[in-house]
């Protein structure tokens, strides 16, 4: 039985992942987060599982990995248990696959690169054509120039996966302590011993910093900052439907906007069902800081797009609309592995909106580290001490563009909460 005790800041779906898989090995694991579990952004994603909109690299690797871990751990998750079993229900596991439309000639080229490129990678991308496009989608538009469909993707509930794995964590011994906010650090030396919190001291071998957008912000209280931010995106949710979106669909500039590192308001369409029957429509990034105001002309931009791919959703109702933050890093690769500015400080985060799908590989790639084990990926390009990452480690939300409020003034999030 490992004896090493970790604290696991943060109970969203990677911090989730990070401690089934650590008490799973045996550790004893302690998982601290402000709110409750899946509270924040985890609960605010639309629970995508891709591989479609990665280039070759270190994060599709991860991906790739995540993908393959996903089916064998929900598998796991309900073996446990009858409690188990019931959780890894609500997870509501779909394969559905991607489908990516370009509209225009020029998409057409960039999306028949990109995906040769993925294919030499190992993602699984066919080609389809008018009829077999319009027979995956029935009421998808006809006015296109590409498609691909992305076997491989599937979707999850973001908060009812979170759950799932945090159930499996706790029956193999972990505990939570919810409510309960780090302010500080306590240090012996060069090492990290333990974090004073608004419930008392928690004292452990290994912190994991798993705060997503706030993790920049934890790991200034402990005295290492990291570059890791807060980048805004918002979903409409239409009314329950008739079957009308059988896959996640999504324009070619989608791939663009994930990859860009641009400030202001960018739109992609992205729609996809629940199986509630909801439409969710997206996609939007913004840098705003932690401003949590819902801006009309960012929803109607999302909308706009949405209905170049599905006309047939112009009639339809918008019953309600969300936003959450994503943890954005300027090179767009996640940050796992310790810190080498403060011993027994890990970090876990930076995976922007890809968390869910990249949770379960960065959890075992935590879990080969910690024990010394050949990583299942390379671990290097995610390690903490990279320029994007420390290099710009001083600058926080605060520092951010401030978005311009319906009247034209200039206001930041700070000033606007103040």
């Amino acid at each position: 039985m490992n004896g090493t005790r970790v604290a696991v800041l943060g109970a969203g779906i990677v911090g989730a992942a990070c401690a089934r898989e650590l008490a799973l090995c045996g550790f004893r694991v302690t998982v601290v987060d402000r709110g409750a579990p899946a509270g924040a952004t985890t609960s605010h994603g639309e629970g995508n599982i891709l591989v479609s909109d990665k280039g070759p690299g270190p994060e599709l690797q991860l991906a790739q990995l995540s993908r393959r871990l996903w089916p064998k751990t929900l598998a796991a998750v309900a073996e446990r248990s009858d409690r188990g079993a019931r959780a890894a229900a609500a997870v509501e596991w779909e394969p559905k696959g991607g489908i990516v439309v370009a509209t225009t000639e020029a998409g057409a080229a960039a999306l028949a690169e990109f995906a040769g490129a993925q294919r030499a990678a190992g993602v699984r991308a066919e080609a389809l054509d008018a009829a077999a496009l319009a027979e995956a989608e029935p009421r998808i538009t006809r006015d296109h120039t590409a498609a691909l469909h992305y076997p491989e993707d599937a979707q999850v509930q973001p908060a009812g996966a979170a759950v799932a794995l945090l159930t499996d964590a706790l029956a193999a011994g972990a505990s939570l302590k919810s409510g309960c906010e780090v302010l500080s650090a306590v240090t012996r030396g060069s090492r990290l011993t333990a974090v004073h919190t608004t419930e008392g001291l928690v004292e452990a071998d290994v912190f994991v910093n798993a705060a997503g957008p706030w993790s920049g912000e934890l790991a200034a209280r402990l005295g290492a900052p990291i570059a890791v931010r807060p980048r805004r995106g918002d979903i409409l949710v239409t009314t329950p439907l008739p079957p009308t979106v059988f896959h996640k669909v999504y324009d070619a500039d989608y791939v663009g906007a994930v990859g860009s590192s641009a400030e202001d308001l960018q739109t992609s369409a992205v729609v996809e069902s629940t199986r509630a029957g909801s439409v969710l429509l997206g996609s939007s990034r913004r840098r705003v800081g932690f401003d949590d105001r819902l801006r009309p002309h960012v929803l109607a931009a999302i909308a706009a797009k949405a209905l170049r791919l599905f006309p047939c959703l112009a009639d339809v109702a918008v019953m309600r609309s969300y936003g959450g933050f994503r943890p954005y890093v300027d090179d767009h690769v996640p940050v796992i592995g310790p810190d080498p500015r403060l011993n027994g400080l890990w970090h876990a985060t930076g995976h922007e909106g890809a968390g869910i799908g990249l949770c379960l590989g960065t959890a075992l790639l935590v879990r080969n580290l910690l024990l010394g084990e050949p990583p299942a990926v390379e671990a290097s390009p995610f390690r903490v001490d990279r320029p994007a990452v420390i290099g710009r480690a001083g600058q926080t939300e605060a520092t951010e563009p401030a978005e311009k409020d319906r009247t034209g003034d200039s206001k930041s999030a700070k000033e606007e909460t103040a």
